[in-house]
């Protein structure tokens, strides 16, 4: 197996990627919306910062609400750019608000928090292609494989203080 086998991920998470890219374009000035739009429901976009070119990225993320936690799949690259001690603008709903990331990549925190997911939008099953085992749980080797590639879970800690528009 070569270097670049091992490094790049399988085909569909590859295809799904440039699909998600495309959905982007309009989902960003949608979401940017300063008032609640019916995307907003389950949709939020997050202003996230490069950590080396220092750019705005608007992401749009899709999110389950677990009290004062926002919990979002992490399978982007976007991700690379987060840090715990840098506060991150959401626009949710037309309103700006500031949280804190935390990526979680325990396996077993994930399937607890996919299954708060599916819970609170049980469309999440279908953007998180997992292969199931019997008990409807991720099965423990495809989960490991995709967190090798990058796969999380972003808990956003929401701050009290209304965000800041920059």
């Amino acid at each position: 197996m070569t270097n670049d086998q091992k490094s790049a991920p399988p085909r569909r998470g590859r295809t799904q990627a440039r699909v998600m890219n495309t959905l982007n374009v309009p989902m960003r000035r949608v979401l940017g919306l300063p008032i609640a739009t019916p995307l907003g429901k389950r949709l939020m976009l997050a202003y996230i910062v490069g950590r080396k070119t220092g750019r705005l990225y608007r992401q749009p993320l899709s999110y389950v609400r677990d009290g004062d936690v926002l919990l979002t799949p992490g399978g982007g690259k976007w991700k690379l750019n987060l840090d715990p001690a840098k506060p991150v603008r959401l626009r949710i709903r037309g309103r700006d608000v500031q949280a804190r990331p935390e990526v979680v990549r325990d396996p077993d925190e994930v399937v607890r928090l996919l299954d708060i997911m599916k819970a609170g939008n049980p469309a999440a099953d279908r953007f998180i292609p997992l292969p199931k085992g019997p008990d409807g749980k991720p099965e423990p080797q495809a989960l490991a494989q995709a967190i090798k590639y990058g796969f999380c879970i972003v808990l956003w800690h929401l701050d009290e203080q209304p965000a800041a528009a920059s």
